[in-house]
Parts: structure tokens; sequence; C-alpha cells
């Protein structure tokens, strides 16, 4: 389902034609896909970048569309990995309290913003690199939104998801009659328990760390 049809849809749905309406589609879109998104992991979520740290510098940005870290690693220069712990930020200051203690980064934390602007994120690593040191972070973002791209992978791959929950907003949004917006909340948890089997069981089946987010499936 590409856009124009998930638009349609929800105007069918809702039978209302109405400016107002209609001119707030995308914002229940979007609301659909952030609620989606953080309640299932898909593959599609992920995303890798290559960097690179600074000798003498103990901290490393982190992308602009940055959300969450699921790795980091250092590469070396034949092209092996070393994965850095993830750690608090106390642990590396007390582990390496003196910044120009430098070597291999073994560990990192997410810092915060280092400049004014409080979407600049950072890592903090431990040591202080000694060197520049070729960096690949793998990470959790939201995707482009349907609205924008008029595909996404949500919308070609699990539809029903994102048209419920879509309906879920726009039915809040028209203050609409309880038993539909049940309805609309089953269907929509219905979708999404689906959904889950697929991007939090079948696809985490044979993940190497236990740590990640996995139900069991049958």
């Amino acid at each position: 389902m590409n856009y124009a049809a998930l638009n349609q849809a929800i105007q069918d749905y809702c039978q209302n034609t109405e400016s107002s309406f209609v001119s707030n589609i995308p914002t229940f879109v979007q609301q659909a896909e952030q609620r989606i998104y953080n309640q299932i992991q898909f593959p599609s979520l992920r995303k890798n970048v290559i960097g690179n740290t600074t000798a003498n510098n103990k901290y490393l940005s982190c992308p602009s569309d940055f959300l969450s870290a699921y790795s980091l690693a250092v590469i070396d220069g034949t092209g092996a990995y070393t994965f850095l712990l993830n750690k608090d930020v106390n642990f590396i200051r007390e582990s390496y309290p003196v910044p120009t203690a430098t070597g291999t980064p073994a560990y990192y934390a997410l810092f915060g913003p280092q400049t004014a602007d409080p979407n600049e994120l950072s890592f903090i690593l431990g040591p202080t690199p000694d060197a520049s040191y070729q960096m690949e972070l793998h990470y959790f973002y939201y995707p482009t939104s349907i609205v924008t791209a008029g595909t996404s992978w949500l919308g070609d791959n699990f539809d029903s998801v994102l048209l419920y929950g879509s309906l879920v907003e726009a039915y809040t949004y028209m203050k609409g009659e309880q038993d539909m917006m049940a309805l609309y909340d089953n269907k929509y948890k219905e979708a999404l328990a689906l959904a889950k089997r697929l991007g939090d069981g079948l696809e985490r089946q044979d993940a190497y760390r236990s740590g990640q987010t996995r139900i069991g499936v049958s």
C-alpha cells in the first residue's frame, strides 16, 4: 500500500472528506508509524554507518538520525572488527579518570549533546583514542515516512498495522463513537501482534545477542 492508497483508505473507512480532517491525515500516519516503530524492532529500522575517531578526543559524534545503538565496533587495518562494550558514562569516567590516558577504545556510552544543539548527540569512549580509528555504528533510526517517500517497507509488507494504527489516530481526532474506536483499536492490536511475531520473533530466532528484543514463535 502506497501513501495515496493509504490516504484514500483512511477517508473511506472514516467516511470523512472534510478539509481539516484530510489535511491532518499525514499527522495521523506519522503518529501511527512512530507508535509501531517503537513497539517492534523491524530490520528495516536498522542502519550502519562508518566514521572515524580523532586522536586524543574521547567523543564521537552520532549520526543526525540516531535514536539508539545496537553496536559500535573498531575496525583495524586488516578489516577485523572488535566490538566495544556499552557502559554508563560514570563507568567510563571512573575507569579512565585521566582523559590524556589513551589507547584503543574498549567501551562506549551515550554522552549527550556536545554543542548548543540538543539534537547533536555524541558517544564518550574509553579509553580516549590514541589515533584515528575507523568505527562502524549499527543503530536504530526512523526511516523516511511513507508520507514523504510515497512508499515504505511497512506499507509494502505489513500495511494492515499501518492502516489500523492510522485509523486509531484519525478516529481519536474525530472524537468518534466508543464502539468504533474500540473496534479499530482491537484490529490495530491484532495486526500489531502479527507484525511483532515477524519483527521480534521470526526474524530474531538466530540473533547472537540474547539482549535483543526477542519473542518465541512456534
